[in-house]
């Protein structure tokens, strides 16, 4: 099942279960999706594959944990917790992620892998990382590991 089916599927589950937040959570992901696939018309794609909407759905989630900090810092707990409970429901939808030894494992094979010596090069790793593990791993945790294990 796509993702697109995933979304549809969830919609109509919440709309049924009367469940307002999921079903306004869903419709934004899905408004989101449909901007990104008309983004993608110029350069021929009609429909963005699945890696690009989970892409999306992981900058959805770190936009709403900025916002979560900032609501936390202006004593707005109430709005605070409208974000964290949209995360959920996108998380829903993401991959399983890699736990911190997965990450670590992950960081230390790509930079076997690709010879990395320095912190020149980083790019490499990185890029070798997200060619592998794009879908499980989250880019940002495992940027300051590389630069640890590149800086030994």
């Amino acid at each position: 099942m796509t993702l697109r089916e995933q979304f549809t599927d969830h919609l109509k589950t919440a709309m049924k279960a009367g469940d307002a937040a999921t079903t306004s959570t869903v419709r934004m992901i899905m408004a989101k999706m449909k901007d990104t696939d008309i983004a993608a018309r110029p350069k021929g794609i009609d429909k963005v594959p699945d890696e690009e909407i989970v892409a999306m759905l992981r900058g959805m989630v770190k936009s709403r944990r900025e916002s979560v900090e900032l609501y936390r810092q202006g004593n707005r707990p109430e709005l605070a917790a409208k974000e964290e409970a949209e995360i959920a429901v996108i998380e829903g939808f993401l991959p399983n992620q890699m736990d911190d030894a997965a990450v670590q494992r992950a960081v230390k094979d790509a930079v076997a892998e690709t010879g990395a010596a320095s912190i020149k090069d980083m790019g490499k790793v990185m890029a070798a990382l997200k060619a592998k593990h794009a879908a499980t791993l989250d880019m940002s945790k495992a940027g300051p590991l590389v630069k640890a294990a590149l800086s030994a």
